[in-house]
């Protein structure tokens, strides 16, 4: 699979496309005016508990304060609180030697967050997921700092591998380094990309973030609530600290500034790759170039065709997303439940991309096509879930149901994507209605008997060509020839192929428009 990332840069933001096999999957959109990033650390105060939900408000500085959850306070929450207070209130000289510091019992996992937050305290919190409609961003106190082979997560000893690493003896390997390299105070997750990097990429990577955690505390020092303590890359970088792989084979922006910072950071983490990326500085828009603006506008939208002839209906409603399987006017065969499979197997690709594409969030309801036989139902769940694998949200396919029904959750980070791809008619003006063509004649009948009360012996009539040739039809008993009669007047008529259906306009001698 070939994966190219192309970064349009503008002066309201930065769009950034990930294609696969020169297919959109992924769009990005990173204004300048955004101040909440995923990943980003503030230093929080707990403005507001809520007993009955269990969670708490914290002021972060965002127009609505943010959500905090028990079950997202991290069993840590204590060694966070005392953490938090002494990086604040640290008067001694040098830097704050975490490896010292004395971890707290952990909390209860069904205990109440007023015995947690008591007193209302400032603390360290990383959002969680960003603002969406009316909401506050949602926060947690499980921080974690992710770099391009293992994630950093103070306040705990544990050495976790990742479970794509299928090779027994490769996650052995992996956790015996880990364990050896890791400070105190710290956990370590190891992530599938450290399959089979060596013990100094490793510990280079977790020195990063080590160096990383020390910018945190130096921010902490003196810092008052609410203030943002560190903000996580730009969503360029991350993606390629997150997708960056052998696969990867082109980096465009249209930007000399992104260029620059794409090329030294790819030449940090993977020096072997660095020239594939590329300045682009042709006269036409890059994203026109790579085909991009064509896919956007066949991709978003209610209705989504596929090559077969079959559409999918994406509908959305407040509680859950629902999207319709409908079959086309191709057949594969004589086969009806043969038909289906095809048919549904083929929308199940196109799904997998359009929840990525969209980033639609939370419960998806898909009303597949009717099969019969149990196996193919099956053929279609494991058709989906192997389309999703490449889905860096984390989510769950249920199995069809008896009324033909698949459910799928998925993890819910940011707005969804929703992009207008139909423009406004320039005849209704987006109302959907003109007027009646029955009424046509009249309408122009009454502003002729206007005319001519008002003097005007020469006018010149410009119509739609449809319009023009029924008033013209019949060389001596036209509709125009009557007119010209009845109002005894130097009347010509002319079409213009701009004008829609019920359009039209008078001119005067002078050739110009005459106003009503």
């Amino acid at each position: 699979m070939n994966k190219e990332l192309i970064i349009n840069a503008a002066p309201t933001g930065v769009e950034i496309a990930l294609l696969e096999d020169k297919k959109l999957v992924e769009l990005h959109n990173e204004k300048m005016d955004v101040s909440f990033t995923v990943g980003d650390l503030y230093l929080g105060k707990v403005k507001k508990l809520i007993p009955g939900l269990n969670a708490a408000f914290v002021d972060v500085g965002f127009e609505k304060d943010a959500f905090l959850h028990y079950t997202d306070l991290s069993p840590y929450a204590k060694s966070i609180l005392k953490f938090t207070q002494s990086c604040i209130h640290y008067k001694g000289e040098g830097e704050f030697d975490f490896s010292k510091f004395n971890v707290e019992p952990e909390i209860v996992k069904t205990g109440k967050i007023s015995e947690v937050l008591n007193g209302k305290p400032e603390v360290l919190v990383q959002i969680l997921k960003e603002p969406i409609a009316a909401k506050g961003p949602r926060l947690s106190c499980e921080l974690s700092l992710p770099g391009r082979f293992v994630v950093l997560t103070p306040f705990n000893d544990v050495v976790a591998v990742s479970k794509k690493i299928h090779s027994s003896d490769e996650r052995k390997r992996l956790h015996k380094i880990v364990e050896a390299i890791k400070p105190k105070n710290f956990g370590v997750i190891v992530r599938t990309a450290a399959e089979g990097k060596t013990t100094a990429e490793l510990h280079q990577d977790l020195l990063d973030l080590i160096a990383i955690w020390q910018g945190i505390q130096n921010s902490l020092k003196d810092a008052t609530a609410p203030s943002k303590i560190l903000s996580e890359q730009n969503k360029t970088t991350s993606m390629l600290r997150d997708l960056l792989n052998e696969d990867f084979n082109k980096i465009v922006t249209n930007d000399k500034n992104i260029y620059n910072e794409t090329r030294a950071y790819i030449e940090k983490i993977a020096p072997s790759k660095v020239d594939i990326v590329s300045h682009y500085s042709n006269g036409a828009a890059v994203f026109d170039t790579y085909g991009i603006t064509k896919q956007v506008k066949s991709s978003f939208g209610k209705t989504v065709n596929l090559p077969s002839g079959a559409y999918l209906i994406i509908e959305h409603t407040e509680a859950l997303h629902v999207i319709d399987v409908n079959s086309g006017y191709k057949s594969i065969g004589n086969n009806q439940e043969e038909n289906s499979l095809q048919t549904n197997l083929e929308a199940a690709e196109e799904i997998a991309r359009q929840l990525r594409l969209r980033d639609i969030g939370g419960i998806i309801v898909i009303d597949f096509i009717d099969m019969k036989l149990p196996d193919n139902k099956r053929k279609v769940q494991e058709a989906m879930e192997g389309f999703m694998q490449t889905d860096r949200a984390r989510h769950a396919v249920l199995q069809i149901s008896k009324f033909g029904l698949m459910q799928i959750t998925r993890q819910r980070m940011k707005p969804e994507m929703n992009i207008n791809t139909s423009e406004e008619c320039p005849t209704c003006n987006g109302t959907g209605k003109i007027g009646s063509t029955m009424m046509l004649e009249d309408d122009i009948e009454k502003k002729l008997f206007y005319l001519s009360n008002h003097s005007y012996k020469n006018i010149t009539l410009t119509v739609n060509p449809i319009v023009y040739s029924h008033l013209s039809k019949g060389f001596f008993t036209s509709i125009f020839k009557k007119w010209r009669k009845k109002y005894s007047m130097k009347l010509k008529l002319q079409q213009n192929t701009n004008f829609h259906l019920v359009e039209f306009r008078f001119f005067d001698a002078n050739e110009e428009e005459i106003k009503f």
